[in-house]
């Protein structure tokens, strides 16, 4: 009679599972033959590991919350920011190391989000082993999107700290439990927090049919801590913030004021959440890396790079602003981009006619946090300077999004002469040229660089974003696209 739990359950009743001399990774190979290996992560249902519950602090679990119109209750960001105690409730919440997922009423929300990233190998022709690496910042809804789409999967939570000073000191204890368990998909959540948990996955993937995911917010202490990063057995993904596709109706203005981390969206007010967001980032990913020592003076960079955001880095302007090297400020860039909250934009630099510009510039992964750490961003007036780059930057996260979800290896730089002709985006080898106007009206003067581009390169096609209303094309061929309609393209697949 064949075993209701399938695979597993004859790996119990083989010899390994009743104390024979079998030994538990041979009964765990035995076992692949019963399950899927076409590439994809498994979904073979199994009891799912309970989560073990993390308390807020006392005196915040007894607040008299307003109830919600969905009947329930807790505190939002406004009620935080309105009642003055925006920062201790924050900062509690973050020393209790208390995940937003961990909120039910902002998980079911979250939840509706359909997050375009899938997540696949190739498994080991031998084993059947595969593992996957996710990457993104925090608060982009990684640890939502692996509990949604895995929920059967045997969970780490790392961020556990009784849990992770446990596989610090034992960190066999995976390959133990493992072995006895025998799940199909294993997750470790911030992975970084135990990097020696990479030495145990490694013997694992040579030993068993397991899959990982082994998620996580910075590949920079895996580097530091370990030697082991899998050895090309995993593949690298990343999870980014929201898109258009994935929200569905966007609301532009909010967007472009709040950012898209799911959370950040979703309040009515993201201020007390961004401003304990760039806080925690210092605390978390620099202290207690220790990733510098020089605080204050990172502390007044971060605020540089948030004024000179999206624009061209001048290193002796950084050096001279923090009274640091331009060296040092070179190593902050490059610590932003390892901690996943920011990236550089090359230039384009295959030269014809026109001298061109040979200056990456820098942005901030998101537009909240962006505007956050501008002074002059907190609110974004419709017209001025800071909506238009705000536009900019989530016309460039939509693209960069669509080409990483879509395993697209197309580089994106941007085009700018000496004279000042630019274009805001140019994607592959000049497979697409985007200028980026948030403007209603588009005149002839904001199509003077895509026509400069156009007299030496010949970009396949050319599209201008803009807010208008109707879609049209000029007699020289470039295409003047609303927002929602250039996004719907993008994703549908239509532009690339």
């Amino acid at each position: 009679m064949e075993s209701p739990e399938g695979p597993l359950q004859e790996v119990r009743d083989s010899p390994a599972g009743r104390g024979g001399a079998e030994s538990p990774a041979a009964a765990h190979r035995r076992s692949f033959d019963g399950l899927r290996t076409n590439g994809e992560l498994g979904t073979e249902k199994r009891e799912p590991r309970a989560a073990t519950p993390r308390a807020l602090p006392h005196e915040l679990l007894h607040q008299n919350h307003t109830p919600r119109p969905d009947g329930s209750t807790g505190i939002d960001a406004h009620q935080v920011h309105s009642r003055g105690y925006a920062s201790t409730f924050v900062k509690k919440i973050l020393d209790c190391h208390v995940d937003l997922h961990e909120n039910q009423h902002m998980t079911s929300r979250m939840s509706k989000f359909k997050r375009s990233l899938e997540l696949s190998w190739v498994p080991n022709p031998i084993t059947g082993s595969a593992a996957v690496f996710l990457w993104g910042a925090r608060q982009t809804g990684k640890t939502t999107f692996l509990h949604d789409r895995y929920p059967e999967a045997r969970f780490y939570d790392l961020l556990d700290t009784t849990l992770s000073a446990e596989l610090s000191v034992r960190p066999r204890l995976l390959r133990e439990e493992v072995l006895a368990e025998s799940p199909r998909i294993v997750v470790i959540d911030e992975v970084q927090h135990v990097p020696l948990l990479l030495e145990e996955v490694h013997w694992l993937l040579e030993n068993t049919c397991t899959q990982f995911i082994l998620c996580g917010s910075s590949a920079r202490k895996l580097r530091r801590r370990s030697r082991n990063l899998l050895g090309g057995r995993a593949i690298d993904y990343h999870m980014l913030p929201l898109t258009s596709h994935e929200i569905g109706t966007v609301d532009l203005p909010r967007a472009l004021q709040h950012g898209t981390l799911p959370v950040h969206y979703l309040v009515d007010d993201p201020a007390p959440l961004l401003k304990a967001y760039v806080h925690n980032y210092i605390k978390a990913e620099i202290i207690d890396e220790s990733a510098t020592r020089n605080i204050p003076a990172f502390s007044r960079f971060l605020q540089i790079a948030g004024l000179c955001h999206g624009q061209q880095i001048n290193y002796a302007n950084f050096a001279r602003e923090t009274g640091v090297s331009a060296g040092t400020v070179r190593n902050y860039f490059q610590l932003l981009e390892d901690t996943l909250l920011g990236f550089t934009l090359e230039p384009w630099r295959r030269r014809k006619k026109r001298r061109l510009v040979e200056t990456a510039k820098f942005y901030l992964f998101d537009v909240g946090v962006a505007n956050h750490l501008h002074p002059e961003a907190r609110i974004i007036v419709e017209g001025s300077d800071r909506f238009g780059w705000a536009f900019e930057h989530f016309v460039l996260n939509e693209v960069r999004a669509y080409l990483s979800y879509e395993r697209l290896d197309h580089p994106i730089s941007y085009w700018r002469t000496s004279s000042g002709f630019e274009v805001d985006l140019i994607v592959g080898d000049m497979d697409l040229a985007i200028e980026c106007k948030s403007t209603r009206e588009i005149r002839a003067a904001d199509l003077k660089g895509l026509r400069a581009l156009n007299e030496e390169n010949t970009p396949r096609r050319k599209v201008v974003v803009s807010r208008s209303e109707n879609r049209r094309t000029t007699d020289d061929g470039i295409e003047i696209l609303p927002w929602s309609d250039f996004c719907g393209e993008l994703w549908g697949g239509q532009l690339l």
